[in-house]
C-alpha cells in the first residue's frame, strides 16, 4: 500500500460525481499522494466502482449511498478512514446546506475534514466546537495565508534554468490539472525529473508539493506566489522540467485565468487543453466559446510564447471519434494533438522532450 501524506479518506460528492461540479472528487479518484481514497459518497452511483463510472476503468474505489452505509462497510473491510474530504467544486465554491449534516457526523466520529470551497468550515462555530470536542481538525484549503506569509514578484524566476511548461485551457473545468499530472508522471516514467506546480485546491489535495491557490489569493500577491512556487521547486528539486497547472481560460467570462501564469510563471511553451464538442463557456449557455485558433492567437500575442501542442478533452465523444478529432485539430492548427487521458502521455512527452534545456 502506498504511503499517503494524510492517510485514508472518504470523499463527499453527493449529487455531483461524474459532473463538472465534482472535479475535485474526480482528481482524487484518479490520483492523489495526500490521501488513500477508500470511497466516494454519491447515492446516484451507489455500488459502482468510482473509476469505472468516471473513466470506464475500475480502480477499486467504491461509491456509497450515504455516510452511514460507508462507515458500516468500511468498518467491516478494515478500511475506516480518519478524514472526510469535500470533493465538490460548484460554481462560486459554495457549500450545499445538506453537506453540513455529513460533515457533523464525520467530526463527531473524530475524523478530520478537509474542504477546498470558498465557504470556510472554520468560520462555522458549531462545526469548530464539534471538532474541538472530538480532538480533530478542520482544514480550509482555500483560506488565504496571512499577508506576511505571501510573496511579491521579484524577477527571481529568470534564474530558473529548466524547461517550464504551462497547461492552459480554452475553458474552465476542462481537465487542465489532470493533463498536467499525466505529463509529470509521463516525464518521470521517461526517466526525467519533473515537478508539478499546483494553482488550485485540488492539486494541493492531490499532494502537489509546490502549490498556491490562485483564485483565493489576494491579487497583489498572485504573481509573487506563482513565482515563489516555481522558484522553490527549481531550487529544491533541480528538475528537468516544471509543469504549471492552468486555471480558467483567458476569455472565460466568469473565470478568466492564465494571464498571471504566462506573466509570472514565464513558461517556455504552452500546452493547450480543448474540448472540441463544447460550444459555450462552462456554466454560461449563450456565451459562445472562442475558436481554437482565436485562443491560440491570444495566448501567443499576450505571452510571446508558442502553443506547442493541443490536448483533447473527449467529453461527448464516442471512443472511435477521438483519433479523427485529433487529426482534424492537427490539420487546422498545424500542431500535434493528443488525448492523454484516453491514450496516455507518451506521445506528448516525446514531442516535449525535444525542448529540454
Amino acid at each position: 500500500m502506498k504511503n499517503s501524506i494524510d492517510g485514508k479518506a472518504l470523499v463527499y460528492c453527493e449529487g455531483a460525481f461524474n459532473t463538472p461540479n465534482g472535479k475535485t472528487a474526480h482528481g482524487l479518484v484518479r490520483f492523489t499522494e495526500r490521501y488513500d481514497i477508500v470511497g466516494v459518497l454519491d447515492k446516484k452511483y451507489e455500488g459502482r466502482d468510482a473509476g469505472e463510472v468516471l473513466d470506464g476503468k475500475p480502480n477499486g474505489i467504491p461509491v456509497f449511498k450515504n455516510f452511514e452505509d460507508a462507515v458500516e462497510k468500511l468498518t467491516a473491510w478494515d478500511k475506516l478512514p480518519k478524514s472526510l474530504v469535500i470533493g465538490l467544486a460548484p460554481d462560486g465554491g459554495r457549500l450545499p446546506v445538506e453537506a453540513k449534516d455529513t460533515i457533523k457526523k464525520a467530526l463527531q466520529m473524530g475524523w478530520n475534514v478537509d474542504s477546498g470551497l470558498h465557504d470556510f468550515l472554520t468560520n462555522d462555530v458549531v462545526l469548530t466546537q464539534i471538532a474541538a470536542e472530538n480532538k480533530c481538525r478542520i482544514r480550509d484549503v482555500r483560506k488565504t495565508p496571512d499577508r506576511d506569509q505571501l510573496h511579491f514578484f521579484t524577477g527571481e524566476i529568470e534564474q530558473v534554468d529548466c524547461l517550464k511548461l504551462a497547461v492552459l485551457g480554452t475553458d474552465s473545468a476542462l481537465g487542465k490539472r489532470t493533463t498536467a499530472w499525466l505529463l509529470v508522471h509521463g516525464f518521470r516514467k521517461a526517466g526525467l525529473k519533473a515537478e508539478m506546480i499546483g494553482t488550485g485546491q485540488t492539486a494541493w489535495m492531490q499532494g502537489a508539493k509546490y502549490s498556491m491557490v490562485m483564485d483565493s489569493c489576494i491579487n497583489d500577491f498572485v504573481s509573487g506566489e506563482i513565482e515563489h512556487a516555481v522558484v522553490s521547486a527549481y531550487k529544491n528539486e533541480q528538475p528537468d522540467v516544471i509543469v504549471i497547472e492552468g486555471q480558467g481560460s483567458l476569455m472565460n467570462p466568469a473565470y478568466p485565468g492564465g494571464f498571471e501564469i504566462l506573466a509570472a510563471g514565464r513558461p517556455d511553451f504552452v500546452v493547450l487543453q480543448h474540448a472540441p464538442k463544447r460550444l459555450d463557456y462552462d456554466g454560461f449557455p449563450g456565451y459562445k466559446l472562442h475558436s481554437l485558433g482565436e485562443q491560440i492567437n491570444a495566448i501567443e500575442v499576450i505571452s510571446g510564447k508558442q502553443v506547442i501542442a493541443i490536448t483533447v478533452n473527449h467529453e461527448d465523444m464516442e471512443e472511435d471519434e477521438i483519433l479523427e478529432v485529433c487529426k482534424q485539430i492537427t490539420l487546422e492548427t498545424k500542431l500535434p494533438a493528443f488525448d492523454v487521458l484516453e491514450y496516455g502521455a507518451e506521445g506528448l512527452v516525446e514531442v516535449l522532450r525535444e525542448k529540454l534545456k
